[in-house]
């Protein structure tokens, strides 16, 4: 149980980005911590399945605003703007707003978003 936990933390956001509908499936199978081999194997088919999606303008947007949560308390007032101004123009193809949430995460040291699977791949992307 505690394994596929960790793993559902690291995964939650770059799911989110690719599809809500397998976000609240898997959120459906951990419901009353009720985890076994067949949510298991429903969980890695999901991952997988999702990893061949393409992120859409409202699916980055939806993951996006739930990272924002980790910064909205602590950001400046010229961080809230750029970020607002960067969720005005998102774009799939243009993704500035994923590089600047990978600068706050290292800005403001959020371990928790540093391990997430979304910011890994957005750091790796930006690195290219």
């Amino acid at each position: 149980m505690e394994k596929w936990q960790e793993s559902w933390a690291q995964n939650k956001y770059w799911v989110m980005s690719r599809s809500q509908q397998f976000y609240n499936e898997i959120r459906a199978l951990a419901k009353g911590n009720q985890w076994d081999e067949k949510c298991q194997q429903r969980y890695q088919q999901i991952l997988q399945e999702a990893d061949s999606m393409l992120p859409t303008k409202e699916t980055l947007t939806t993951a996006y605003q739930h990272v924002w949560g980790y910064f909205k308390n602590k950001a400046t007032f010229e961080e809230k703007r750029k970020y607002q101004v960067l969720l005005n123009k998102l774009e799939e193809a243009n993704d500035e707003l994923g590089r600047y949430l990978v600068e706050l995460t290292d800005e403001y040291e959020v371990k928790y978003l540093a391990e997430s699977i979304l910011i890994r791949k957005l750091r790796k992307a930006n690195n290219k």
